[in-house]
């Protein structure tokens, strides 16, 4: 029976172009990291495959494969409950894939499957910002969509099906834009990065009012905030209305769960300056009035660049752990 002492995670995070595979210590700190393409890999058996060698190979090239204890990965529609990524619309791969199932029996070792927003609301826990915080909720704000995970009592509510806390699917506008769910009026159509940029055309197809949007090559969230920082009326509208349906989608979530805090991450935070007082005055106008000014409302302070594969290894040390070498 083995002795050594497991002092490592590999955490993963399966993105829709590149697969980024990290090796992890006990205090957070991201020891080694390298990346290949996702979109490489046409069928879940080639990836798995791939995958199974490169875990290997960084784990031995970094204090060994004996002290790692077990792998947690991050993936868009990955269910806690079940270890698989069921229909996912962006990746290669469709239909439910038994992800979890399928590596441990490659590579020995326990491994768990999140999706993101989960996966984040790990890493927030274990080393962000709610570290000591046993009721939050965390809010991934992204390039298409909107993910959320509920942290009560100091574990994460994942629901019967492990599908509690998708609140980018709640509706904000009665028949409103087509969402890929197959609804109308979705949250993520309105608040993502590519429903701000929806709005923004709306606005300008709407009106003949001169703005510095219409000179742009591109709109993007940054460059749009840019004419909302030179006084540009119709950027400054299009952040309000971001600004206003989240904060009425957050009032709902917190006046039903009572959390301490709601902290944004994702790819948006980077133009929070422009949607965080609209926000906050639709948050304060909707909520119950009993936790008014009682629930924090806050901006991650992960790195970016470190937050998925920090979540997935945080997923990683809470997984029961297994191994085929004991």
């Amino acid at each position: 029976m083995s002795t050594t002492v497991k002092t490592r995670v590999i955490g993963i995070d399966i993105g829709i172009e590149n697969t980024t595979i990290a090796v992890v210590d006990l205090r957070g700190t991201i020891l080694a990291k390298e990346y290949f393409r996702t979109k490489d890999y046409p069928t879940l058996n080639n990836y798995v495959e791939a995958l199974s060698e490169r875990i290997i190979m960084v784990a031995e090239a970094n204090g060994g494969y004996e002290v790692v204890r077990s792998v947690g990965i991050s993936a868009p529609n990955g269910n806690f409950v079940t270890g698989c990524i069921e229909n996912a619309v962006n990746l290669p791969w469709k239909g439910v894939l038994p992800l979890a199932n399928v590596l441990r029996d490659r590579i020995g070792l326990a491994v768990a499957v999140g999706n993101d927003a989960h996966v984040t609301a790990m890493g927030e826990s274990f080393y962000g910002i709610a570290h000591g915080m046993d009721n939050f909720i965390v809010v991934s704000l992204g390039q298409e969509g909107v993910g959320s995970c509920i942290f009560s009592n100091g574990l994460p509510h994942l629901g019967t099906g492990g599908f509690a806390g998708e609140i980018g699917h709640v509706c904000v506008v009665d028949g409103g834009r087509p969402c890929n769910c197959g609804r109308k009026g979705c949250l993520e159509e309105y608040v993502s990065a590519q429903g701000l940029i929806q709005t923004a055309n709306e606005l300008l197809a709407a009106s003949d009012q001169p703005s510095l949007m219409r000179d742009l090559p591109e709109l993007t969230p940054l460059t749009i905030g840019e004419c909302c920082d030179k006084g540009d009326a119709l950027a400054l509208e299009a952040y309000q209305q971001m600004g206003f349906y989240l904060g009425l989608a957050l009032a709902n979530f917190a006046t039903v769960i009572n959390p301490t805090a709601i902290i944004l991450t994702g790819a948006m935070i980077e133009a929070s300056k422009w949607f965080m007082e609209p926000m906050e005055k639709s948050f304060d106008e909707y909520v119950f009035g009993n936790i008014r000014g009682k629930v924090k409302l806050l901006v991650s302070v992960l790195n970016n660049q470190e937050r998925d594969v920090l979540g997935a290894s945080a997923l990683a040390w809470a997984v029961k752990e297994y191994s085929l070498f004991k």
